[in-house]
């Protein structure tokens, strides 16, 4: 079927706007009739012709017009804060420290760490052998190979176990399409062995010339095979080891810890299966650990004389772990080890050769559990502060009795600390150093909670600078998720300070949807329990206003992606709410996304969503996309930003929405679409020019609150 499209720059369609935005007029997007018929329900969709994109039909052209047209309406609003943009681009720059390097970390004989100069974007990788006094090998100088492109991104650097060899796997458009090279570190030489549309996750067996990774469907971009290439073969020849048939799952393959097993793991929602050989043997069959079982998750570790199994085995919600012979992985062979908690989510395992560290979750903080494993006694590490976020951070050395891992909080910057596991001593190893000066103690962070609709207890973490007055007055930010089990725990950021040394409090919403408060916590946020997710956010919105932090006037909410949905969805139910509202790269079209099962990753998420096809899931998919609800009312001021090349979130989702919101609304408050035509879901790749997003985003803000530098 044809599309056709008009964009009419003359539409009546203007506003009054703050005396620092632009007075203009939007651009109109012609709306085509399009039915969509599902049970029986028929649905208008004028907006559907924005599907046709990348020159794949008649109307690509026009759909690139149409968001140039918006861009070039943004310039014009947003043109008298230009200056001002700029000058908090330079603000949250300077505080950046430009030459810097990372806390080595030791592998196989070599010290590696990546470092970045002044005035460059990227970053070289580098090692140097047995000790840190050695001379430098600069293996990936990511500055020079990124020069002439707009995205650049680099990931999956695996050595081999001889250690004369790179993979790696390099993305130039944003749409996680990588293409691993192979670089031999003693000659420079870069070797024909290049493989396509993969995952971007070289897997070096213990030969050092073969190595597995993950191809893609060229259009769902759904990782579907594993294989297998050997150094100097024609990559057309690549055996496939592995090809995945249940389009919910993910796949990718990874080698131990200890180097001794190359395991390939599929993954959906609700249930998990892996693969393994011996890393000596590569050309072995990979044999099945365990068969997945329906709503079974599990994972595993290797140590040198069994396996460990996190999983919820038998409906243990927050996981337990169990542990098998080597030789006998089925399930009816695993014994538990620590069982399932009802107030603690164990979320992962750092595996060394004495000892075992659990990470567990519990009062929505982050717990390191240390066992020996020769006596199998037990300690905790001490963290010192009532809310931080602490992960393990880069332990590749299977025979280290040190654990590194990371800390933040909302006031504490980046700090990476290194734990003796035998002596119980903590080193600072290097922590973010912030340019300019910062005090921690000028500002104050809070764990506050707000009361759902359901009576649910929503835990909120707040910062904001001392002399933040709680009448009402002040601006407040608040960010959001609730999606995947993602827990949206607190950090320190430099930017922030730009909000925050202006008189804006920031506010983190720990809702449902999140696994923040365990695995419960985020069962009640998904499929057919979505809308606790939206009723959570809201109830922390209410709350901040309730007890004088702020006002509707001077409310503002964010949120990207997934976060994104929870934005649409909030400014349908109580638009009222909000003075101003950020929804990045919005998953706004939840219907219509989920019944196509071409767009990338439709089918990895029915377990999160649910699947249309089912009549009881689509309309309560229905009930709650934001597109879908658009009514003729008063909305928000709204700044929503999306990339041409997101593979997931496609950009017509909130270009569809935001031409909707056009047609429906009955305000005169902004609103703003900004698409980057060169990138995709995670913005630009440099370590600078994401700072351009956030200044409009600050400055959207700043200026509706009447501050202007």
């Amino acid at each position: 079927m044809k599309k056709f499209f008009i964009l009419s720059m003359l539409a009546c369609y203007s506003f009054l706007l703050h005396a620092q935005f632009q007075k203009a007029t939007a651009p109109v997007a012609e709306q085509k009739e399009h039915w969509r018929v599902v049970h029986a329900d028929s649905v208008l969709d004028n907006y559907y012709w924005m599907y046709d994109y990348f020159g794949k039909g008649p109307d690509s052209t026009k759909v690139v017009n149409y968001l140039e047209a918006e861009n070039a309406y943004l310039d014009v609003v947003m043109g008298k804060t230009k200056k001002f943009q700029d000058d908090l681009f330079t603000e949250m720059k300077s505080r950046i420290k430009e030459k810097d390097e990372s806390v080595p970390w030791f592998k196989n004989g070599y010290f590696y760490y990546t470092r970045t100069e002044t005035g460059q974007q990227y970053f070289k990788y580098c090692r140097k052998k047995g000790s840190l006094d050695a001379k430098e090998e600069i293996l990936l100088d990511i500055d020079e190979m990124a020069k002439g492109h707009a995205y650049f991104r680099v990931a999956g650097f695996d050595i081999s176990e001889d250690n004369k060899l790179i993979a790696f796997g390099v993305d130039t458009v944003s749409r996680n399409q990588f293409s691993i090279y192979v670089k031999n570190i003693e000659t420079g030489e870069l070797l024909n062995d290049q493989a396509n549309n993969t995952a971007g996750d070289p897997c070096w067996a213990n030969d050092n010339k073969t190595f597995f990774y993950t191809v893609k469907n060229e259009v769902t971009l759904l990782s579907e095979k594993i294989m297998r290439h050997t150094l100097g073969q024609d990559v057309s020849a690549d055996a496939e080891v592995y090809h995945e048939t249940d389009k919910s799952n993910y796949i990718g393959v990874y080698k131990s810890k200890d180097s001794k097993h190359i395991f390939i793991y599929s993954s959906a929602t609700m249930s998990s299966e892996l693969r393994m050989i011996d890393a000596n043997k590569p050309f072995d069959g990979f044999k099945v650990f365990q068969p997945r079982i329906k709503d079974v998750l599990y994972d595993v570790t290797s140590l040198s004389d069994k396996f460990l199994i996190r999983t919820n085995l038998d409906d243990a919600k927050n996981f337990k772990l169990m542990e098998c012979p080597l030789n006998k992985t089925e399930v009816a062979n695993w014994k538990e080890v620590i069982p399932v908690r009802k107030d603690v989510l164990l979320q992962g395992i750092e595996e060394f050769k004495d000892f075992i560290v659990i990470n567990e979750r519990q009062d929505g903080l982050v717990k390191m559990r240390v066992r020996n494993l020769k006596d199998n006694s037990e300690h905790y590490l001490d963290f010192g502060e009532a809310v931080y976020t602490a992960n393990f951070a880069g332990n590749p050395d299977y025979n280290s009795s040190v654990l590194r891992y990371s800390y933040t909080s909302l006031v504490t910057p980046n700090s990476v600390f290194d734990y003796n596991l035998v002596t119980k001593d903590k080193k600072l190893m290097k922590q973010q150093e912030v340019l300019g000066g910062y005090e921690p103690k000028d500002y104050i962070t809070e764990r506050l909670w707000a009361t759902s609709k359901d009576g649910t207890k929503v835990p909120i973490s707040i910062v904001y600078k001392k002399g933040f007055k709680k009448d009402g007055n002040a601006p407040v930010l608040l960010y959001g998720y609730g999606s995947y089990g993602a827990s949206m725990d607190v950090y320190f950021s430099s930017t922030r300070l730009s909000l925050l040394n202006r008189g804006f409090a920031f506010a983190i919403a720990h809702i449902r949807g999140g696994q923040e408060l365990g695995r419960l916590w985020y069962e009640d946020g998904k499929m057919m329990k979505k809308i606790n997710t939206f009723d959570d956010f809201i109830a922390c919105g209410e709350f901040l206003i309730k007890a004088k932090y702020t006002s509707a006037k001077h409310l503002y909410a964010e949120g990207g992606s997934a976060g994104g949905l929870l934005m649409g969805a909030i400014v349908n139910m109580v638009p009222d709410l909000w003075n101003g509202v950020i929804a990045e790269v919005p998953f706004v079209d939840v219907v219509n996304t989920m019944l196509d099962e071409s767009i990338p990753l439709t089918t990895n998420e029915f377990d999160e969503w649910g699947n249309p096809k089912d009549k009881e899931a689509y309309f309560y998919m229905k009930s709650y996309s934001p597109y879908e609800n658009v009514e003729r009312k008063n909305y928000p001021n709204l700044l929503v930003s999306t990339g041409l090349h997101d593979s997931q979130v496609q950009y017509f989702e909130p270009a569809k929405w935001v031409a909707k919101l056009r047609e429906m609304k009955t305000d005169n408050n902004v609103l703003l679409l900004h698409t980057n035509m060169e990138f995709g879901h995670g913005g630009a790749s440099g370590r600078f020019d994401y700072l351009k997003d956030i200044a409009l985003n600050y400055v959207f803000m700043l200026t509706l609150e009447g501050i202007y530098k």
